[in-house]
């Protein structure tokens, strides 16, 4: 922490008067010029403004500089644009030089070279000669990972792949078979997206994906900036630098931005150093290394520090060092000059005055973790109705949610909002059911429990009932958008997490099944001891009596 710490710190040369680093004489004489402008009054300073726009043809706001100066040549406009970087935050959230962005990609590709995982989406991807289908490939393993885990995405893709090897194959397929195998991965608007941007493609654009971030952007529903640039730089080689949360952890510790990684300004400060750091030789590989960096080493709660390639170049590992070096010598922490000045305005980077250095967090002070607003509770009763004499075995009867908002086109039992202990709860679920079965008797109407089911941004809770159709006349018309299923059809089919879960609500409570197992097979004879001959006097003798009719209910769940 001594001379050669302080000798490559980027603004030592704030704190050292009258010391002026050499990349920075130049400008001194327009750090002076802008100064002098800004202490100006208002008046002045926009009757300046409209001097020296008179003789332009558009006005070029800039919202993180007062002084609005108009460039009138090239030069001047790269010129005022560094200036007005520099007026936001300081140099010491950049990387200093070509050199040192040169040594971060070396050290950066040589690891991934080393311990990137094996994934099928890059093996799939690095063996396709194919571009378009090269990039389908990472198309919809990008879709897939949006907010996924690695670790779940990776059964979902191989079915995915081995079902829709291309995009003419997804194409021709019907949303009910993309909703089908998409449930339980989640955020289902975006297979309804991915496989709507694969009609498109063959459809108006020839079969031939978009080659570049900006096309894809701009041609294909769903595709954002994050995926456009991750499909243009792994399938098709374009220097296109992403972000996602992988890599906003990287680049906050990094370069120690301890602001809001949501906010606008940092979120675009984060992808212009992505921009910078991308390797032009190897732009998909220089991506996803960054990508694997967050997700097995710069983890969020449990870095491994020592195993970074980077931690050289990691301005929040720096601070670690001080901070524990000035705790050993008892001294009190007290600003570096490797930190970034706060003499100079409070940087618009890092964090903010009321958020204090916590010793206890190490590098995991950066991020800053953003405030997140709770999801909004709402309840719901739903309701499992079954016909024990069905034809070929006991259905149950599923209707289709709406074709737009949550979970779009998904199938699910009989469901009616309600208030919390309503008390008009089980008219309204009666009157449902009604509405897709003919009459029904309320008198069997029973309430088994409930199911909390937390998505992005509601946190449901469901008040489960079971009803059965014993003792009445099998329904046998079925109105559009409603349908009875076997058990077994139930858990291949288009149907959400959360009415799986209300469905082992209802197994539990079925004889024959284990209360509170996910699956509830029914025991069969051979696996059950045979009670002895006093047993058998008292189980028989206590069994209620039940006719020869009554259903045999078959609780096996696939």
């Amino acid at each position: 922490m001594g001379a050669a710490r302080r000798a490559r710190g980027p603004i030592g040369w704030r704190r050292a008067v009258g010391a002026t680093p050499p990349e920075h004489v130049g400008s001194r004489a327009r750090e002076t010029e802008r100064e002098a402008i800004m202490k100006k009054p208002q008046t002045a300073v926009r009757s300046h403004h409209r001097k020296q726009g008179s003789h332009q043809e558009g006005k070029k706001k800039c919202v993180l500089s007062s002084s609005r100066v108009k460039p009138s040549t090239p030069n001047d406009l790269a010129r005022q644009q560094k200036d007005v970087v520099l007026q936001a935050f300081s140099p010491y959230h950049l990387f200093r030089d070509t050199a040192e962005v040169t040594v971060f990609r070396e050290k950066l590709l040589s690891w991934y070279d080393r311990e990137k995982r094996d994934l099928p989406w890059r093996r799939r991807a690095e063996g396709e000669v194919d571009l378009d289908r090269r990039a389908y490939a990472v198309w919809v393993s990008e879709v897939m990972l949006q907010q996924t885990q690695v670790a779940t995405v990776i059964d979902y893709y191989t079915r995915w792949m081995q079902k829709w090897p291309t995009l003419q194959d997804l194409a021709r397929a019907s949303l009910e078979e993309v909703n089908q195998l998409w449930a339980g991965l989640g955020y289902y608007s975006r297979a309804r997206r991915l496989q709507g941007g694969a009609r498109k493609v063959v459809e108006e654009l020839g079969g031939h994906v978009p080659r570049t971030a900006e096309t894809l952007q701009q041609l294909l529903p769903g595709v954002g900036r994050y995926t456009a640039g991750a499909i243009a730089s792994i399938a098709f080689g374009q220097a296109a630098g992403v972000v996602d949360g992988n890599v906003v952890r990287v680049l906050c510790r990094v370069r120690a931005i301890g602001a809001d990684p949501s906010s606008t300004l940092v979120s675009q400060h984060l992808w212009s150093l992505a921009q910078q750091l991308v390797d032009p030789a190897r732009p998909g590989d220089s991506n996803q290394a960054a990508m694997e960096l967050g997700a097995t080493v710069c983890t969020p709660q449990h870095p491994r520090c020592s195993q970074c390639p980077v931690q050289s170049l990691c301005r929040a590992h720096w601070r670690v060092e001080r901070e524990q070096h000035l705790a050993l010598q008892n001294l009190p922490g007290s600003p570096d000059v490797e930190e970034c000045a706060p003499s100079t305005g409070q940087c618009q980077l890092c964090a903010p005055p009321m958020e204090p250095w916590d010793q206890t967090l190490g590098v995991t002070n950066f991020p800053r973790k953003a405030s997140r607003r709770p999801p909004r509770e709402e309840c719901s009763a739903v309701c499992v109705l079954e016909q024990p004499r069905a034809r070929g075995g006991p259905r149950i009867l599923l209707v289709q949610r709406p074709s737009s908002g949550l979970l779009a086109g998904l199938w699910e039992f009989p469901c009616v909002t309600a208030e919390p202990s309503g008390p008009c709860e089980r008219q309204a679920l009666l009157g449902e059911l009604q509405r897709w079965a003919g009459p029904l008797p309320a008198t069997h109407l029973q309430h088994l429990g409930q199911v909390v089911h937390t998505f992005s941004h509601i946190k449901l809770t469901y008040q489960v009932y079971s009803l059965a159709l014993d003792g009445h006349t099998p329904v046998t018309a079925t109105p559009p958008g409603a349908r009875w299923l076997t058990r077994e059809e139930f858990h291949t089919a288009a149907v959400s997490t959360a009415m799986k879960k209300v469905f082992r609500v209802y197994e539990g409570q079925q004889p024959g099944t284990r209360k509170g197992s996910k699956r509830s097979p029914v025991s069969t004879p051979s696996s059950r001891k045979r009670p002895g001959p006093g047993q058998q006097v008292l189980d028989n003798f206590f069994r209620p009596h039940l006719p020869t009719d009554a259903p045999h209910l078959n609780s096996t769940a696939q």
